[in-house]
């Protein structure tokens, strides 16, 4: 049976609550994200202070589809041991010369990492399952890591400037809040969305 986490649960009632707006007719009507013309009779939904951490963390789940094409049909594992060491090292100085703390950054970094890895798994089912949707190309892996350098410094960053949110009593609402506009934002699908909500149970301080 699977537990509902606070996460979770925050986010099945804003779902319920702000993802939609009842039209006077009774039908649905997405709510707008920021900078769009708001729908007849819906209420624009302000973003979230936390919405620049989970957009970063769903640009580094995004990069879990090419490093799935990279290590598909190699000898590369999905678990990287050596790779997850130095990103997570990596992350704590960079949060010490942020003045952030060091350990916090690394066990959010986790997070992001076993994220990535609920991707690749993922894609890899799909591609035994159907061999015809497995890709034909490999990215090289040097490159998307480096371009997965970049996200995770930019997140490093968010994470550094939001740690007063993040501490705070309404940081679970307002990351969940942050989740359901990345989720329509992105159009994510089951996969990612999955990914996602693993990548964020220790954004907040509880």
């Amino acid at each position: 049976m699977r537990t509902t986490t606070p996460l979770r649960r925050a986010l099945i009632t804003l779902t319920a609550t702000a993802a939609v707006v009842l039209t006077a007719t009774g039908s649905a009507v997405a709510v707008p994200v920021s900078g769009t013309a708001p729908a007849p009779h819906a209420t624009a939904l302000s973003l979230s202070p936390l919405h620049p951490v989970v957009e970063l963390a769903a640009d580094r789940l995004a990069t879990a589809d090419l490093v799935a094409a990279a290590k598909w049909g190699t000898d590369s594992p999905i678990d990287d041991p050596a790779r997850e060491q130095q990103v997570l090292d990596n992350v704590a100085a960079q949060a010490a010369q942020l003045g952030a703390d060091p350990d916090e950054i690394r066990t959010i970094f986790r997070d992001q990492i076993e994220a990535n890895k609920v991707v690749q798994r993922g894609l890899f089912q799909r591609w035994t399952a159907h061999p015809d949707e497995a890709p034909t190309t490999k990215p090289d892996l040097t490159v998307v890591r480096q371009q997965i350098n970049q996200i995770t410094s930019a997140l490093v960053q968010a994470l550094a400037d939001t740690s007063e949110n993040r501490g705070t009593f309404a940081c679970r609402p307002e990351l969940a809040l942050a989740a359901l506009q990345v989720h329509h934002e992105n159009h994510l699908d089951a996969l990612h969305t999955r990914a996602l909500h693993r990548a964020l149970p220790s954004i907040c301080r509880d």
